[in-house]
């Protein structure tokens, strides 16, 4: 092949110049607003390739300052009994987290099962524990959760009795950073024993409330996290005069929203009863990053059972509500607020021995088929609550799924609430408008509940705004 002539090379250069110039141009064009000309953001919906679906659960309770030469050695209390399945019988497996912080700890357990034909497989698991012993004593049942990079700890307390306690834990193959903020009467701050914490691969690691909010009374815990994600929860127990009174394992809850609804609420104490005077239940709440006011109702199967209130927000500082006044019953409790808040709320069996308590979240809303385990525990109860102007209906099927189907009316804006079996897995199929569920235990002596989440499955597509 002959070489190039001095006019062919100039013709070439001068084209690759053009070329160039129009790249530029069209990148501007892309790039820059030009004047009296509009756009919208160019966005691509993606779908991430499906992953095995996980659940972590939060493990036997812990007891802490049981050895007297020890005092912040934490041990194994009570073991946690763990109901799992994976939708259409697919295989799950088990394994288990090393649980460094606690000494001869059994840890918790890890539930994963594979994806099929290259979509999620929906994963659903609960755990629950009893314990009566002379330094802690109650029933705590809890979901088992996919961990995150960022979550909230409503619920527990700082206060001279109780003995509460952050867990992290790490499924995955790499250390995790951990970060907590603590948010309380003095607003947000960063505890020095809650920053750079690490997590390592395939363990848990517990850290002392009191480390982190000595004194608070209503502290809200910001857990973020770096190289990657954690399962955050809280166990909360509570001692008055020696005596122990409750105990709960507390899921982490979602990134504040400007709507809360907190289904399956057990109302335990009329108010009339002895120790009733000391409020059976109070709802906590948290704006993070501004003031603005919300709006409480308290809605039971016969409609709203109390007049709304509306209640100001100071930004970073929670707030506890009394709910007081209800009759024994079980209740959803809607908060519509000005800014996004966080919330949880907080019922009692009574104050004196042999009591529990629960602290029962936020749900957020099903808009498809939804997979719900239903840990061991005395009469549990399925509680369907709609937002919606409309009735919906909500189909429950037992043997996740496969087995009998039953209708559920609910009535816009009102509850419903479904006998369920402990140990079982149930699928819930809401209509279009979406339902929000609870499985809530309501016995003497055993107070808990724990919100359904949308399955693994019902993940949604990824926007990416190219740059």
């Amino acid at each position: 092949m002959s070489a190039l002539n001095r006019a062919q090379v100039g013709r070439l250069v001068a084209g690759a110049v053009v070329i160039a110039a129009t790249i530029v141009g069209v990148g501007a064009l892309v790039a820059v607003d030009l004047p009296g000309h509009t756009r919208d953001t160019i966005s691509l919906e993606a779908q991430p390739p499906a992953s095995a679906s996980t659940a972590v659960c939060t493990g036997p309770l812990l007891a802490i300052g049981r050895d007297s030469t020890q005092a912040a050695l934490l041990t194994d209390a009570g073991a946690q009994t763990v109901t799992a399945a994976a939708e259409d019988a697919a295989s799950v497996e088990a394994a288990t987290l090393a649980a460094v912080s606690v000494s001869g700890g059994a840890g918790p357990a890890v539930l994963t099962a594979a994806p099929d034909g290259g979509e999620p497989t929906d994963l659903a698991a609960a755990g629950s524990s009893r314990i009566d012993a002379p330094d802690l004593s109650g029933f705590a049942a809890a979901p088992c959760t996919r961990p995150a990079m960022e979550s909230w700890l409503v619920g527990g307390a700082a206060t001279t009795g109780a003995a509460d306690l952050v867990i992290l834990a790490n499924p995955g193959d790499v250390p995790a950073s951990v970060d907590l903020v603590v948010y309380g009467a003095t607003g947000r701050t960063t505890p020095a024993a809650g920053a750079d914490l690490v997590v390592a691969a395939g363990s848990q690691r517990v850290v002392p409330l009191a480390a982190l909010a000595l004194g608070e009374e209503s502290p809200v815990v910001q857990v973020t996290a770096t190289q990657a994600p954690v399962q955050a929860s809280l166990q909360a127990s509570i001692t008055r005069v020696l005596v122990p009174g409750g105990v709960d394992q507390i899921a982490a809850g979602s990134a504040p929203t400007a709507q809360l609804t907190i289904p399956g609420v057990p109302i335990a104490l009329a108010p009339a009863d002895p120790g009733a005077s000391d409020v059976p239940a109070t709802l906590r709440l948290l704006a993070p990053t501004a003031d603005g006011s919300a709006t409480v109702t308290v809605i039971g199967p016969s409609g709203v059972a109390s007049e709304p209130q509306v209640v100001p927000l100071v930004a970073g500082v929670p707030l506890q509500l009394d709910l007081d006044g209800l009759s024994v019953g079980t209740y959803t409790v809607s908060v519509s607020a000005t800014t996004p808040i966080t919330g949880a709320v907080w019922s009692t069996t009574g104050f004196g021995a042999g009591s529990d308590f629960g602290w029962f979240g936020a749900a957020d809303a099903l808009t498809s088929g939804t997979l719900v385990a239903v840990a061991d525990g005395s009469s549990p109860t399925l509680t369907l609550a709609s937002d919606g102007a409309a009735a919906e209906s909500v189909t429950v099927t037992s043997g996740a799924g496969a087995g009998e189907a039953r209708e559920v009316s609910v009535a816009a804006g009102g509850t419903a609430e479904v006998e369920v079996q402990p140990g079982e897995l149930y699928l819930i199929e809401p209509g279009p408008s979406g339902i929000h569920a609870a499985i809530s235990y309501a016995a003497a002596g055993g107070l808990a509940g724990y919100p359904v989440q949308a399955g693994d499955a019902a993940a949604a597509a990824i926007t990416v705004y190219p740059r």
